[in-house]
């Protein structure tokens, strides 16, 4: 048999790729793949359409349906003005915990999951483990989109998805759906002092700001649905995070761009979301156009990533709170690639080791009790595949 590396060593590995978001994630995926393959696993890789990054899934076990998935993301958020005491790229132990960029979000989940198939190997498994690794999940969760539509079609189907996003090892049954619109307001300039016969980007952009601001007023005031009072806040929202524009203090801003996002809870459709933002970007558009036709806003969809719902009776929910022993209620307002998952008919939970507060952060850290709370949920669910 291959060599056997512990989850910690496997941590250390993985940790040691920089697989920030805007750069390759290739050389992790080779390593994975390697040491994956070594223990019979069966890989293949979805590559993403410039050929830089990858996704992986791997089948280990008979080739029968009623396995487990166990997903997450290889790529992390980036490190740069962030202040660390040690480096990043390097998985450092102090005072119980690991530090290390991904450590919580979500490499120590990704560990335990590569660190479960030699287990699973030696068990005998009657029913498989599937690992899905992604990328690009940091920046939109686009990239597991063509992976998870490939498993669904190729591989046995699996009776429960564990998504493993950092939740102190509580069953997450929900989670916010998010969609982004890339925004660019076209104006038409002139001298500020004939501001009258021109139109200005930026002022209407303020238009739309306006009108995201009693948006967000509307929901935070209405009473919350059934599903919405499971949320923190018990309500949708609306924002714009980054808005540029304009030429000089004098001019009419010939061109404004921003990206608005919705964050939904999970009973909301985001398409009814992309309805309401494209009525109010046209309401301002008209009154535009009534001062220069020339003027326009142009709106492109930038990802969705789609709410995961709670379950009734769920597969994946029993399942897990069996091996957590975990009854409380719990849903999240980030996203994950959990909702992907569920949109093509797996029932999926989120569960893994870590703090979602630690995730982003400069010095981000896992803490070591969490670690080995997660490989013994591993040994369980390899034992509950055995039988």
């Amino acid at each position: 048999m291959p060599a056997e590396r512990t989850a910690r060593d496997i941590l250390a590995e993985l940790v040691a790729f920089p697989t920030v978001s805007r750069d390759t994630n290739l050389p992790l995926i080779d390593w994975v793949q390697t040491y994956l393959e070594e223990w019979g696993a069966e890989c293949v890789r979805v590559p993403s359409p410039c050929g830089t990054k990858a996704n992986l899934y791997a089948h280990v076990g008979p080739k029968v349906e009623g396995g487990v998935i166990l997903s997450g993301h290889t790529d992390v958020v980036p490190v740069d003005g962030q202040d660390w005491a040690t480096d990043p790229f390097t998985l450092t132990e102090r005072d119980g915990r690991l530090y290390g960029r991904g450590a919580a979000d979500m490499k120590g989940f990704l560990a335990l999951a590569i660190a479960a198939v030699p287990l699973a190997v030696k068990a005998g498994l009657r029913r498989p483990l599937q690992l899905a690794l992604s990328f690009d999940e940091e920046v939109g969760c686009a990239g597991c989109i063509p992976m998870v539509e490939a498993m669904a079609r190729d591989l046995p189907r699996a009776v429960a998805v564990i998504v493993g996003e950092p939740s102190r090892m509580k069953v997450v049954t929900g989670h916010k759906g998010s969609r982004a619109f890339v925004t660019r307001i076209v104006g038409v300039p002139v001298h500020s002092s004939r501001q009258h016969v021109g139109v200005s980007a930026i002022h209407e952009a303020g238009r739309i700001l306006h009108w995201l601001n009693e948006t967000n007023a509307a929901l935070m005031a209405a009473t919350p649905t059934a599903t919405a009072a499971l949320f923190d806040p018990p309500f949708s929202t609306v924002s714009v995070g980054t808005i540029a524009g304009g030429e000089a203090h004098n001019i009419t801003a010939a061109e404004c761009r921003f990206t608005l996002g919705v964050r939904a809870v999970a009973d909301e459709r985001l398409d009814d979301w992309a309805d309401r933002y494209r009525a109010e970007a046209a309401r301002v558009e008209a009154g535009m156009q009534a001062v220069d036709p020339r003027s326009r806003i142009e709106i492109t969809d930038g990802f969705t990533v789609p709410p995961l719902r709670p379950e009734t009776d769920g597969a994946a929910e029993t399942m897990v709170r069996g091996l957590t022993g975990d009854n409380s209620t719990n849903v999240v307002s980030y996203g994950t690639e959990a909702g992907h998952f569920q949109a093509n008919g797996y029932s999926t939970v989120v569960c893994g080791p870590g703090d979602i507060a630690q995730a982003h952060i400069p010095d981000e850290y896992l803490e070591i009790s969490q670690f080995e709370a997660g490989w013994d949920f591993m040994q369980r669910l390899v034992a509950h595949l055995a039988q």
